[in-house]
């Protein structure tokens, strides 16, 4: 049996990109669900990993694509890269909206003498599900712009309400739809590590042949005991036993897969001595879990692992609204020399206005651990639109004027 589509965040988002351009690429980690998303929004797909397909395409990749069904959804595109100068070319001739689908590797994006769609594709970033996709619930608004629109005070959680290890549950089970829809809870941990596994071996020499498997797999636990973390490339390169110079092109490597993501920290003139570092965040908490070889006992006995990938977790549910958001909200982490303030998570928008987060790993909250909110509050005066603590307990309440505390779940719960 047909297992039912889980409608996604990005499908309205989709469904308007192909109204508006001739080519749109969805880019995102392997696994993520870009080609059962692309497929409902195809008349034809070209399946390129079938070896059948890949050859006809290389041979003659013009008079392939001519005459089929639009939108053309071309998976694996990679596998046959000539196949992207038949879509210029295609484009170029008759440029109407909505003619194709692109999904595959970024490794022709890398070598720019290959990639012939720029200025001709759009990309749409998707990312591993939120929750609130995985509760069948895409199609609500996210939480920034439901804050925007009526207030924190308006949010809900659910009921019964989630504890600490409810939540640490849900960061372990991660976003891939295949372990978090379809696999027991038993099989999750085998199909995270088999993934870890193809990606720094077959994945990875998609895109550099020349790197070798077993140093990258210590730099991507490397990364992961440090995601959420900010921490200089010193302490990365010596930790994983390798050169900087190999520690850089790993990490950019792992950029280009989308597992990886350094959060740039956010600068102001009406504030000083600021960091410049980035933080370094793992896309999905699962994954980095996996990496860690850890499990949910280990998780709850260590209060700064906990931290770690609650605050990874958090960091996710956000990123996967931003392709589809009409507010377009940049990410942030906002931190003072000598860490006397540090903000997790800080959301750029227009004209400079911003929304914070706090990650606490609590059932209880009080006006202290909003401290670092109310400096960023009293220094950016009217810019700062309001402050959220997101905590594990169930209670929300205001801390302080414009500062409001939080159950983690109202990120996916809607107001009743």
């Amino acid at each position: 049996m047909e297992t039912p589509y889980q409608a996604r965040i990005i499908d309205p988002t989709l469904d308007d990109l192909i109204r508006d351009f001739p080519a749109v690429s969805i880019i995102g980690p392997r696994a993520c669900g870009k080609t059962t998303t692309a497929t409902r929004h195809a008349r034809t797909v070209l399946r390129l990993d079938d070896p059948g397909q890949s050859a006809a395409t290389r041979a003659n990749p013009d008079a392939l694509l001519r005459g089929l069904p639009e939108p053309i959804l071309i998976d694996e595109w990679q596998e046959a890269p000539e196949v992207l100068g038949a879509v210029k070319r295609s484009v170029d001739a008759d440029p109407r909206p909505g003619r194709f689908l692109l999904t595959g590797s970024v490794r022709a994006e890398l070598e720019g003498q290959t990639w012939p769609g720029t200025g001709r594709v759009v990309h749409v970033a998707m990312t591993t599900m939120a929750v609130r996709e995985q509760l069948a619930d895409a199609a609500s608004r996210s939480l920034l712009e439901r804050v925007l629109q009526s207030g924190p005070l308006e949010l809900a959680a659910p009921s019964p309400p989630l504890d600490v290890r409810d939540y640490v549950r849900l960061a372990l089970t991660g976003g891939f739809p295949e372990p978090a829809l379809r696999l027991p809870e038993r099989a999750r941990p085998i199909w995270l590590d088999s993934y870890v596994q193809q990606l720094v071996t077959r994945d990875a020499r998609t895109i550099d042949t020349a790197r070798d498997p077993q140093r990258l797999r210590r730099f991507f636990e490397v990364l992961a005991t440090n995601t959420a973390r900010i921490v200089d490339e010193k302490t990365l390169h010596e930790a994983a036993g390798v050169h900087r110079a190999t520690a850089e092109a790993y990490e950019n490597l792992l950029r280009n897969l989308f597992v990886v993501e350094a959060v740039p920290a956010w600068f102001t003139n009406r504030l000083k001595r600021l960091i410049k570092a980035p933080k370094r965040y793992f896309v999905d908490a699962g994954l980095a879990a996996s990496a860690m070889h850890t499990d949910e006992a280990a998780v709850l006995r260590d209060a700064d692992l906990i931290g770690q990938l609650l605050d990874t977790f958090v960091a996710a549910q956000f990123r996967a609204d931003f392709a589809a958001s009409a507010i377009r909200p940049r990410m942030y982490h906002v931190r003072a020399e000598g860490g006397r303030h540090e903000v997790d998570l800080l959301f750029e928008m227009s004209a400079g206005r911003v929304i914070a987060v706090e990650v606490k790993a609590a059932a209880a909250v009080e006006k202290h651990d909003a401290r670092h909110l109310i400096w960023l509050r009293e220094a950016l005066a009217e810019r700062f639109v309001y402050g959220l603590v997101l905590h594990t307990g169930p209670a929300l309440f205001e801390l302080d004027e414009r500062i409001v505390a939080a159950p983690i779940s109202a990120i996916w719960t809607r107001a009743r």
